[in-house]
């Protein structure tokens, strides 16, 4: 008789919740469609790739060896000829002004070096304001200069002496990728996306949705109602949990059909960790609605977490890449294992015998983040 009394009270709580939080049409539109514009956004937007990098060129040697290096870039997908020069200042200007992010400069004489021991040597003027983007075109540079001077050669031995071909050594790299053979970034980035916005959008609704409660003053209200406290936090919780498991299905399509990131691993592992994950992102909304006593001071916290919690995932900077205390610091963030879940079971197929680590340390987060955020919840109501 109890459990029934208890469970129509829930069902009270969560109608009441899915039709205060549905009813609205602006509210609706905010729930679904800002996660599947997001989706698109990032989807298109974030990559590692570093393409059409404009470039300016001074060739003091105009030779036919020059120009058919400066063709080699233009050529290439990823620089964009914007200039010829005429004088080193027009480099130089162009690079102040942010005209384009390289400069090369060929001296008089490019050609007969290349065909001396020594060989050329052409000069590279970045601007590395942005030093990953410099870094980048640098090395493209470098591949391209590499790959025309071994062409060069190649060329120049056989016209002079073609059995000498025969007994030059080489290394022939072969390249076999794994999971993502065309390297494309947006693979990457666009499972990572699903759990950036999962956190953002559960835990800003629990946060938000409870401090309303407390600011209109309809908390005390509810309060001296036969319902329980935990009857109270699981009908006010539930609703969103519920929620962004439909939004989290539908962005997964939206990255599956629409960017083509392929899915290669189990559904059931997937909505498994995913269901743990939206937990450990309802017990850090509902420790921000203890913290908080406006809507205002939620917003603030929920961006202090929100921040360091994206950064330290993995999404867009590898941990490897991290200072050791921070490094160490990761392990403190559930997004950090949703990550690798998700990359994992989208683009090598693994399952729960190679994941369960991951989703072990979010079950464990989950149920500590709960049961701080249910005890704060419980004394602040007192």
């Amino acid at each position: 008789m109890n459990f029934l009394r208890a469970f129509r009270r829930i069902r009270h709580m969560l109608v009441k919740e899915f039709l205060q939080t549905l009813r609205d049409p602006r509210t609706r539109f905010v729930l679904f469609a800002p996660p599947v514009i997001q989706m698109m956004v990032f989807g298109y937007a974030a990559t590692l790739e570093v393409k059409h990098v404009q470039f300016a060129v001074l060739d003091h040697d105009n030779t036919q060896e020059s120009r058919e290096f400066i063709s080699r870039l233009s050529a290439s997908r990823y620089f964009d000829l914007r200039l010829r020069a005429q004088r080193k200042e027009e480099l130089r200007q162009g690079i102040d002004r942010g005209d384009f992010l390289l400069g090369v400069e060929i001296d008089s004489g490019f050609a007969q070096d290349l065909r001396g021991p020594r060989g050329a040597q052409v000069q590279v003027i970045v601007d590395s304001t942005n030093s990953n983007t410099a870094l980048v075109g640098l090395g493209y540079v470098t591949q391209i200069g590499q790959a025309f001077a071994q062409t060069y050669q190649q060329d120049r031995i056989r016209r002079t002496n073609p059995k000498l071909l025969g007994v030059i050594p080489h290394v022939e790299l072969i390249e076999r990728p794994w999971f993502n053979e065309g390297f494309d970034s947006r693979w990457y980035f666009v499972p990572g996306v699903i759990g950036n916005l999962m956190l953002v959008m559960v835990m800003n609704l629990t946060a938000f949705a409870v401090v309303r409660e407390r600011e209109i003053g309809t908390l005390e209200q509810i309060m001296v109602t036969p319902i329980r406290r935990w009857e109270f936090i699981l009908g006010k919780t539930l609703p969103f949990f519920l929620i962004g498991l439909f939004d989290a299905g539908l962005i997964s399509l939206v990255g599956t059909f629409w960017f083509g990131v392929p899915f290669r691993g189990s559904v059931a592992v997937l909505v498994g960790s995913t269901m743990i994950f939206l937990l450990s992102s309802l017990g850090v909304g509902l420790f921000i609605s203890t913290i908080s006593a406006n809507q205002q001071q939620a917003m603030v916290s929920a961006f202090f977490f929100i921040m360091p919690a994206t950064t330290l995932s993995g999404f867009g900077t590898p941990i490897s890449s991290m200072p050791p205390f921070f490094q160490k610091l990761t392990y403190l963030d559930p997004l950090r294992y949703f990550m690798i879940v998700l990359r994992s079971v989208y683009l090598k197929g693994v399952g729960f015998d190679v994941l369960w680590p991951q989703i072990a340390a979010m079950a464990a987060f989950a149920f500590v983040l709960l049961s701080i955020s249910i005890l704060r919840f419980h004394k602040s109501l007192e």
